[in-house]
């Protein structure tokens, strides 16, 4: 069988009578590259270990499936973070997940990694534990956590575990694993960039580092604590950086936290290498009689060709986890990679995408990027282009039209979403036409976000009008190839910087350009964000200046309606937003109205005490 052992069975099959490493994962087991675990897996596997794989364990029994491991347990939440997986925005429990097989919430548990990882120490005190993923790698610090509405420590120490890897973990997991199996102690192995380690703070040796103030000082939700929370995000997002970044330091009680600098990306060819692992490209077959994996759909016929994304949202936890330093695929691979998917027997001619964090980056911001790194506080894009960012397509537009002159290949999409603003930018047209032609499949999914200057400042999004002239031009060009397609714009409520009058002025705009969104993100405040730092402390950690936060359900609810406005349930929640921010020239039957007036005027008082007399009366009958 060629997915990799997850039972005992499986691993005798293949004439193991142990493994070397066992990892565990908060999702079923899906083999394919879009999937954390099978590519750590498919890694560890190609340097020589045995690797077997524990799949959403549902006893602590469960970790004793293999038997005991000869190096470790590396532990991952899955995917996504698992509070992510099973709450809403409101925190209302999910029914479904998507990385379940058969598509339903309850098979892993909230804070999957803290669980596994200390049922492990349970049943095997002195088996050294490794977790990372996304769960682990945002967690790193002393973070706020929304579900609890506190802040939790290190996720390193509340789990127990031994070593944590953040980022993407390739480089990383391999020297761990290298280390231990030449006998080397885990409580030794603690100088690996891309991971964090604890020591006891009497035997901390100081070095050069920057310090964030300690666990004791952010957790507490006064004044000072907010401020210091705050300050110390900023330092953790600054040193994310792998040509500049120092080591980080923070302390929780009798313990220093130790975050060592980035991992280096991965190199062109080191990725080819990794993304052309022997991967089965779905998910376990014991899976089928559950009706598979949902997960596996959206990117079965998908290729990921660049990691990192210089765009930096703040609300997006994915340059504090993979880092702005963009580095990608060679063509040739790419190509091998889709010549792979055309053999698939049920491959039916569409490359469902080929993107990654951003689709359309394929370089560093600017050529200063290889050799001092990303400025720090600053962005690449927002809240204007930097003048230095070099915008450039040739090389990805290169790449497509080898894909799809591929015999058996019908179609190419895009749609793991574009950086609007990097693409207007470029002064050479040629990419936005072919996208245009022939890269849509009827809809373009991209984020302005938002239309308020200064809640897209908050979020670190370009202005409005960047968006209104790539929109303007989409649309030029849709009609220059005689075709009929559409933008679907990604819009967000409750930002962080968001009042009222700008969820209103945002409803306007959508009403002027003919927006009907049938989606609508509202702000979602995990583990690892600045925008999230923002919701906990009403602070810019940039600035340390007070920032407006809609915290009540109340408010939630109406700037999510506003965006919505022409829904009929969401009437009465715009009628009263708008008579409480003093806007009712927006109620009424005129163009730029949102909503129509009451159609039904409240009853007057005689009319009502008549109708509650013959209630009374009715009732009264009905008693008798």
């Amino acid at each position: 069988m060629a997915f990799l052992p997850i039972t005992k069975e499986e691993m005798i099959a293949r004439g193991w009578d142990c493994a070397d490493i066992v990892l565990v994962t908060g999702d079923s087991y899906v083999d394919h590259p879009s999937f954390g675990i099978a590519i750590i897996s498919r890694v560890l596997e190609a340097c020589g270990w045995r690797v077997c794989i524990l799949p959403q364990p549902q006893h602590i029994n469960d970790f004793d499936r293999f038997g005991r491991p000869t190096l470790g347990f590396f532990v991952s939440g899955g995917n996504i973070d698992s509070m992510v997986a099973h709450y809403t925005a409101a925190r209302r429990r999910r029914s479904d997940d998507a990385y379940t097989a058969g598509g339903k919430s309850g098979s892993r548990p909230d804070r999957a990694t803290v669980v596994y990882s200390r049922q492990i120490r349970e049943l095997y005190p002195d088996v050294p534990i490794v977790i990372g993923g996304l769960e682990a790698s945002l967690r790193r610090f002393a973070h706020y956590d929304y579900w609890d509405n506190t802040v939790h420590p290190s996720i390193l120490l509340e789990s127990r575990a031994d070593i944590l890897i953040y980022g993407m973990g390739e480089n990383a997991v391999m020297e761990i694993a290298r280390r231990l199996s030449e006998g080397e102690p885990v409580d030794s192995i603690t100088d690996i960039r891309g991971t964090c380690v604890t020591v006891p703070v009497k035997e901390y040796t100081p070095r050069p580092c920057a310090e964030c103030p300690s666990f004791e000082q952010v957790k507490n939700p006064d004044e000072g604590g907010l401020r210091q929370y705050a300050v110390a995000c900023r330092i953790q997002q600054d040193e994310q950086d792998a040509v500049r970044g120092k080591t980080v330091i923070q302390r929780h009680g009798d313990r220093m936290l130790i975050q060592n600098p980035p991992m280096p990306p991965l190199d062109t060819e080191q990725l080819d290498w990794v993304y052309e692992l022997p991967y089965e490209r779905n998910y376990h077959p014991s899976y089928e009689k559950l009706g598979g994996v949902p997960g596996i759909e959206e990117v079965k016929f998908s290729i990921t060709h660049n990691r990192g994304c210089f765009g930096a949202c703040n609300f997006c936890s994915l340059a504090f986890h993979q880092g702005r330093q963009i580095t990608c695929r060679s063509a040739d691979s790419v190509v091998r990679e889709a010549e792979k998917l055309i053999n698939m027997p049920d491959f039916k001619g569409y490359i469902h995408d080929v993107g990654g964090p951003t689709a359309n980056f394929r370089h560093p911001s600017c050529e200063g990027q290889k050799t001092r790194g990303l400025c720090k506080g600053k962005k690449c894009l927002a809240p204007d282009v930097c003048p230095a960012l070099k915008a450039d397509h040739r090389e990805y537009l290169a790449l497509l039209r080898r894909l799809r002159k591929l015999p058996g290949v019908k179609k190419v999409f895009i749609r793991s979403g574009i950086r609007f603003d990097y693409l207007m930018a470029d002064n050479n047209e040629e990419f936005f036409r072919e996208l245009v032609q022939h890269h849509i499949s009827g809809q373009l999914k991209v984020a302005p976000e938002h239309c308020s200057a200064p809640v897209l400042a908050a979020m670190g999004k370009p202005a409005i009008n960047t968006y209104k002239k790539f929109q303007k031009r989409f649309y030029e060009l849709t009609k220059s190839v005689g075709k009929k397609q559409y933008l679907v714009p990604y819009l967000m409520s409750s930002h962080p910087g968001s009042t009222i009058k700008d969820a209103i002025n945002l409803a306007v705009f959508l009403k002027e350009e003919g927006l009907r969104p049938e989606q609508v993100q509202d702000f979602y405040p995990t583990p690892g964000t600045v925008s999230t730092c923002m919701f906990y402390t009403g602070l810019d950690p940039y600035t340390l200046k007070p920032i407006y936060v809609p915290r009540t359900p109340a408010e939630k609810a109406a700037q999510r309606a506003l965006l919505q406005y022409f829904r009929p349930e969401n009437r009465e929640t715009v009628l009263r937003a708008l008579r409480q921010a003093g806007r009712t020239d927006l109620i009424g039957t005129g163009s730029r109205c949102l909503v129509p007036p009451p159609t039904n005027p409240k009853p007057t008082a005689k009319k009502n005490a008549s109708h509650s007399r013959r209630n009374r009366n009715g009732q009264a009958k009905k008693n008798r």
